[in-house]
């Protein structure tokens, strides 16, 4: 193989399963030994585009979203900080936990991509939300954040405003759901196949073997 394989991933930063997912998938390429034989890119995915700037309850909204019950919360909440201990990432769910609006934190993303700190910012913004219990939705927080992994906060706070930034990633997120992806993670291999949700690490270093012989 001398062309590397490109990782298109397709998530949200406020998805727990994309960052259980990402570390499933980084978990295989670490096992195969195949760090400098991927590209990763990341593309976004609003789980609520029509989310208010003020957030909503997180219980609040799995119940109006899912039909949730305060067990049927518990009961994914204490699954899904398991399966993200396992790899060693830490969720720590509270009862005063919002969801709230990611659009500003993909244009962020989107900017980092140009130098090369993407995935150091998602990874990030994911601990920022689900271990910090930080706001991805306040400028502040995400300056602050861009500024943790080496990103300029001047620079960081002009992307923000950046309309043409913004434009790109409206742009993006139009072009994935027209390609029919509707959840996440997504994560699309050479552009040619994908798997949609968490899937476990067996699994990817198995598309990840046959990619590499092909």
């Amino acid at each position: 193989m001398t062309q590397k394989i490109k990782l298109d991933i397709i998530s949200d930063v406020v998805c727990p399963w994309c960052i259980v997912g990402y570390n499933h998938l980084n978990a295989a390429i670490e096992q195969l030994g195949m760090q400098d034989k991927v590209e990763i890119e990341w593309h976004p995915f609003e789980l609520n585009p029509d989310m208010p700037p003020e957030g909503e309850e997180l219980r609040a909204h799995v119940a109006r979203k899912y039909g949730a019950s305060r067990e049927d919360s518990d009961r994914a909440r204490a699954n899904i900080a398991a399966a993200g201990a396992k790899y060693g990432f830490e969720f720590n769910y509270s009862d005063d936990m919002k969801m709230v609006n990611t659009f500003d934190a993909h244009v962020l993303l989107d900017y980092a991509k140009q130098l090369g700190k993407q995935t150091d910012l998602k990874m990030r913004l994911f601990a920022a939300f689900f271990t910090e219990a930080k706001d991805v939705s306040d400028r502040s927080v995400l300056i602050e954040q861009a500024a943790a992994v080496g990103i300029d906060a001047e620079q960081a706070r002009n992307a923000l405003n950046d309309e043409q930034l913004q434009q790109a990633v409206r742009q993006q997120e139009s072009h994935w759901q027209q390609l029919g992806i509707s959840s996440v993670p997504t994560v699309v291999f050479n552009r040619t196949s994908a798997l949609n949700g968490a899937h476990p690490q067996e699994t990817f270093a198995q598309v990840l073997q046959e990619l590499a012989k092909s």
